[in-house]
């Protein structure tokens, strides 16, 4: 399943709420409502970092005054818990005697035989 993207910030492991996106033509940050998809050029921020976030000296900065709420889930993530629930209900496939195993997933611990 997809996870909730995290905030920008280095070593904050906060689930983001906002989105900064920086305007170079007129000199401004922008913080508003976490966007839709992730975009190149933009920073999501949890909320402390976008209250708390500074425009560099000469720029303005325009922060959106309502409250920042993580975005509900999408169809998305929906689609990704049911073939994560479809995949761990299906059945172990047994293997024919003399074959050896298969590595992946499932039987991911094995016995090994003492040696003769």
């Amino acid at each position: 399943m997809r996870s909730p993207r995290r905030c920008s910030r280095n070593g904050c492991p906060r689930q983001a709420v906002a989105t900064l996106t920086y305007v170079y033509s007129d000199s401004t940050a922008v913080v508003g409502p976490l966007a839709a998809y992730p975009e190149p050029h933009t920073y999501d921020l949890c909320e402390t970092h976008a209250r708390s976030l500074t425009a560099p000296r000469g720029w303005q900065l325009v922060r959106h005054d309502g409250e920042f709420e993580a975005p509900p889930p999408t169809t998305d993530d929906l689609v990704a818990l049911a073939e994560a629930v479809r995949e761990a209900a299906r059945p172990v496939q047994r293997r024919e005697e003399g074959t050896p195993p298969t590595p992946g997933r499932r039987g991911h611990l094995r016995s090994v035989p003492p040696p003769q």
